[in-house]
This record gives C-alpha cells, structure tokens and sequence, in this order.
C-alpha cells in the first residue's frame, strides 16, 4: 500500500513538472484575461508613421520614456538591448517600441540618434503633446510637472514595460528593476506563442 500510494505520488508529481514545463509562467504581471493593445498613429524615430498594429506578427516591448533622462530610462533600454542579445536569433522577432514623454525636445531624429546608442533596431515615437498625452492615458501613464534644472528640466514619469504578445494583446506588464534574464524569460514564453 505504502509503496502504491509512494509510486502515485511519483506519478502525480512527474505529471505536474511536465505541465509547469508545458505552460511556464511570467515572470512579469500578467494581464487576465489578456486584451487588445490600444493602436496609435505617431512619427516613427525611422521617418514613418509607426502605428502599434504594423509590428503583429512580433512580440512588442513597449516603453515610456525621453531622451533626456539621466537615470531610469538609460537603464532600461540598456536592460532591454541586453535581454534581446540573449535571445540571438529570436531577438528578429521582438520590436522595442520607446514613446517620448517629451515632445517639446524629442524629436525623430534626436530618438533615432538616442536608440541607436542602445540597439539600432529599436524604434521611438514621438507626435504632437495631444498626441502622446492620448496614448499615455490609454496605457495609463503619468508624467508629472517639469522641474527645473540647470540648464534645463526633467520630467518624472511611470517606467514600467509593457509585453505585447504577436496577435497584438497585452500580456504582461514589468515594472522597473527587473534583470535581462527577467525579460529574456518572458520574452521566450511569448515569442512560442
């Protein structure tokens, strides 16, 4: 009996590793259930109209941020190019989308020159305040009062990213802090999808 119910136990337990194997979990706040990225229309940092939709078919890292930014967004987007060189090859199919929360200095081609420093394929937006400020409500954005510098201002802002999954769905949102090993987990959970 003893060494029926030792052996079911086995069993059970081997049934459970294969299904966590089957169905690992994020890493990042899982949206559920998942739902629709909202699309936009902003100027792409490569001179096109950069619509969200144009990039299905890839698995979209979606963050908030500016080109002025001293601490947190040079951060991330160095956390993010790192996590894409791990996933080598399958890096083609993620998209790094960065929206400027600053369109009064962020220009297309200041993005573009800014991006380039971290990986060349990723990709900034930037459009008119009315704009931006649409797309950071329906992403839930904030960005608070400019605070004066010398010889400028800085802008404090939510920094966290969003995972968009290939069909367009948001899937998963990381907060700041999290490693490349982090993203790079999840983003190979997505990308089999």
């Amino acid at each position: 009996m003893t060494r029926a119910l030792g052996l079911l136990l086995w069993f059970f337990s081997f049934g459970v590793a294969i299904q966590a194997a089957e169905n690992p979990s994020l890493v990042a706040g899982v949206f559920s259930p998942a739902r629709l990225a909202p699309d936009f229309s902003l100027r792409g940092s490569d001179g096109t109209e950069l619509r969200l939709s144009r990039y299905r078919g890839k698995v979209v890292l979606l963050s908030f941020g500016y080109t002025s930014c001293t601490e947190v967004c040079p951060v991330t987007l160095s956390v993010l190019a790192v996590a894409r060189k791990e996933l080598q090859l399958a890096a083609n199919n993620v998209q790094v989308i960065y929206v400027t929360v600053d369109p009064e200095r962020d220009n297309a081609e200041r993005m573009r020159k800014f991006l380039a420093a971290f990986d060349p394929s990723f990709i900034g937006a930037t459009g008119t305040a009315q704009q931006l400020a649409a797309v950071r409500a329906d992403y839930g954005i904030s960005v608070s009062q400019k605070m004066p510098i010398p010889g400028g201002y800085v802008l404090s802002h939510s920094s966290y990213i969003y995972l968009i999954d290939r069909n367009g769905n948001l899937r998963a949102l990381m907060p700041f802090g999290h490693s490349a090993d982090d993203f790079a987990h999840d983003l190979n959970i997505l990308l089999k999808k």
